[in-house]
């Protein structure tokens, strides 16, 4: 695998592991150890994906999230945060504001290398999925074109809302989603609804989709998450 990871970490030691563990795994491997650099280099040198540190001198690693995904330049770099910060408000901060994946240190680096593997996979997927206009997942057939979602038996039959949740958690299988994030990108920004607007939809979902719908996963305290083909 020849993807270029940008690692943004103030730590030289875990910066040498990282880059170490991941240059084993045929991963290229390119470092900043502050936040200022890491928004000029991931524009000068784009990379495959970011490890970004949140505790970083000069500017915050939510900031630098923030900053990375409003910007057209750099917003669909995937980023996956590796922090000390265990705090269930640090993880779904991160995860609001476009991570795609979190990990606490002190952190094993073969889940940091599988867990990148499995990011680029998922952008990968994505890209394909784009070109074909369908996504085949889990024995589900979603066709963009036609809003349909099928299987052997045939459609399921699926209101808008439901084909838009369904799309969203099948393009990325294995990515957390708040019930924040799921709220703005299904229904709007400006829509003001009760909090368990996200979780009755989800379970009208999983209860049309059948023997299929065990295949999105509740994450306690977070939101939801489509189950990744083993």
């Amino acid at each position: 695998m020849d993807a270029k990871i940008l690692i943004v970490e103030d730590e030289r030691d875990i910066v040498d592991l990282l880059r170490y563990n991941l240059q084993k795994a045929g991963f290229e491997t390119d470092y900043v150890r502050n936040g200022a650099d890491a928004l000029h280099r991931a524009v000068e040198r784009p990379p495959d994906l970011i490890l970004l540190d949140l505790m970083l001198p000069e500017v915050d690693g939510l900031i630098v999230c923030r900053l990375l995904k409003n910007d057209p330049r750099t917003k669909n770099i995937p980023i996956v945060m590796v922090t000390a910060k265990v705090e269930e408000r640090d993880r779904v901060a991160g995860l609001e504001l476009g991570a795609d994946d979190y990990i606490t240190k002190p952190f094993s680096p073969r889940e940091v290398v599988l867990r990148v593997s499995a990011v680029l996979r998922r952008l990968q997927a994505g890209k394909q999925t784009e070109s074909t206009q369908q996504i085949e997942t889990h024995g589900l057939t979603i066709d963009l074109d036609k809003h349909q979602v099928l299987t052997e038996n045939g459609p399921i039959d699926l209101t808008a809302t439901e084909f838009k949740l369904i799309t969203l958690f099948a393009r990325s299988p294995g990515r957390v989603f708040t019930r924040d994030i799921l709220m703005d990108v299904i229904w709007g920004a400006e829509y003001y609804g009760i909090d368990r607007t996200v979780d009755t939809h989800v379970s009208r979902l999983r209860r049309k989709l059948g023997e299929f719908g065990k295949h999105i996963e509740t994450v306690h305290g977070v939101g939801y998450r489509f189950k990744e083909v083993s």
